[in-house]
């Protein structure tokens, strides 16, 4: 694993969503953050605020000027967001958002990425005991996309739209497959959550990691070191040096 000098000024995308929260809530001191969403905050922020589409190509272009890596998580969150939506938004907009990065020379570009690009692999078979210790299946990154809904589609788009710009640019790349994200302990009574955890101490080192860490283009798996997981984290270990310190086992009697 390689290791960069910390980029000086980051564009964060989608910045006043519950990813973005996380991340600034442990890493706010540590970057010179611009920070970008479609919404004026209902907070304040010690940093600086722009607010703009990610659909607006001059906007984002104009964003991206003096910019060292992207953290690009704006977008339809929605798990049942209509076509229109994720069109505009998803994949649109992350072309657009790419394409301003690779004209402005930005080093490092972090998309996130979500379980349900590889949604479809829960199948009836599998599931629940898919997600218990003793199956050893992992999806690891290097798997075809399975989207199980359209807006799993739109972030399997994100990713090949990934590759395709770091290909034909150089620029490193990589894709977080983001999983249960919540601010205290994983659901309780629920197997899927508790197997793809994510707590927010581990995502902001995750995001800490894609930004320090040096890779040409990768897909990894976002979730904390949980005993129950069908989704690999060595790759994010190996490349990106991730260490996560969480595990929903230790919270399943809270």
């Amino acid at each position: 694993m390689g290791e960069r000098v910390r980029e000086s000024s980051v564009l964060l995308t989608g910045a006043s969503g519950r990813v973005g929260r996380a991340i600034l809530g442990r890493l706010g001191d540590a970057y010179d953050w611009r920070l970008l969403d479609r919404d004026r905050p209902t907070h304040e922020f010690d940093h600086e605020f722009v607010v703009a589409d990610i659909t607006d190509e001059e906007a984002v272009a104009e964003a991206m000027v003096g910019i060292d890596a992207v953290v690009h998580l704006a977008g339809d969150p929605r798990p049942e967001a209509p076509w229109d939506s994720v069109l505009a938004n998803n994949i649109d907009g992350t072309r657009t958002v790419l394409e301003a990065a690779v004209e402005a020379g930005v080093e490092r570009f972090v998309f996130a990425s979500s379980n349900h690009a590889v949604g479809g692999y829960e199948t009836e078979d599998r599931v629940p005991k898919l997600y218990r210790p003793p199956d050893e299946f992992r999806l690891d990154g290097t798997e075809l996309p399975r989207p199980g809904n359209l807006y799993g589609v739109s972030k399997a788009a994100g990713e090949t739209l990934c590759r395709y710009y770091h290909d034909e640019s150089g620029m490193g790349v990589v894709c977080v497959r983001i999983g249960n994200l919540t601010e205290s302990h994983p659901p309780k009574d629920y197997e899927r959550g508790q197997a793809m955890w994510l707590s927010y101490r581990d995502c902001a080192h995750l995001f800490e990691r894609c930004l320090d860490a040096d890779y040409g283009f990768e897909i990894v798996y976002g979730i904390s070191d949980n005993d129950r997981k069908y989704y690999s984290i060595d790759r994010a270990r190996e490349v990106l040096g991730y260490d996560p310190q969480d595990n929903s086992a230790d919270h399943i009697d809270d």
